[in-house]
């Protein structure tokens, strides 16, 4: 451990104990080799420190409470001048043209360009209810800002067709027309807005009997897609 304390508030601490009036070095100057004199100037030095250091102390205060009102003062200001901006937004839309922005040189709204076709189907997950339905659900990554999708569901037994089985504003479908006695049937779904179509994907879910005795409908294993709780 070294003689003087390395954080500077320490230093002006430990300075102020020894060489104060009444303090061990200004009471045994004598019998420590260090003269009064020096005493003297060291407490004169360390109470010049303690007033710099209370200084810096009331600055940092301030500095503080100042960058709050700044802080605060252009919060104020930008709030207030969207508002003005709005009326801006308010005259040209009246008016059906950008010259309001033009003049308060505003850049006006850009325009929004088409979104895009809704996502692919992925990720299905299935549960067979007791009843013989069969919950779906997926995932779908549908372009931002879009709504109104629509999940249109097929489905075949076998190698057979397609055929429609239902539709669903949800990412969930619950097919309560399983063909009884199949093995295996495959769900082709696909997303569908407005006049767009995303890519379909298909899914094939097996048939089976669990160790309990219970039927069971999993995904097919190359599908990799866990099965969910009914």
């Amino acid at each position: 451990m070294g003689v003087m304390p390395k954080d500077r508030l320490s230093k002006i601490e430990w300075c102020e104990l020894r060489a104060a009036a009444g303090g061990p070095w200004a009471t045994n100057s004598a019998a420590i080799a260090v003269p009064a004199a020096d005493v003297t100037l060291l407490n004169t030095r360390a109470e010049a420190a303690r007033a710099a250091y209370t200084a810096h102390v009331a600055a940092q205060a301030a500095a503080k409470s100042a960058t709050l009102a700044y802080y605060e003062a252009v919060q104020i200001m930008a709030a207030f001048a969207m508002a003005q901006v709005a009326k801006i937004k308010s005259k040209a839309a009246v008016d059906g043209n950008d010259q309001p922005y033009v003049l308060a040189q505003v850049p006006p709204p850009a325009t929004p360009g088409p979104i895009g076709p809704p996502g692919t189907p992925t990720a299905l997950k299935v549960a067979l209810n007791p009843d013989g339905s069969l919950v779906l659900k997926w995932t779908c990554a549908n372009p931002a800002g879009s709504s109104g999708t629509i999940y249109q569901v097929y489905r075949r037994a076998g190698a057979g067709a397609f055929s429609p089985v239902g539709a669903s504003g949800l990412k969930k479908f619950v097919d309560v027309t399983v063909p009884a006695g199949v093995a295996s049937v495959t769900y082709r779904i696909q997303a569908i807005r407005s006049t767009q179509a995303g890519t379909a994907n298909d899914f094939t879910v097996n048939f089976g009997v669990g160790g309990g005795g219970e039927m069971t409908a999993t995904l097919a294993p190359e599908q990799a897609a866990p099965k969910i709780a009914a």
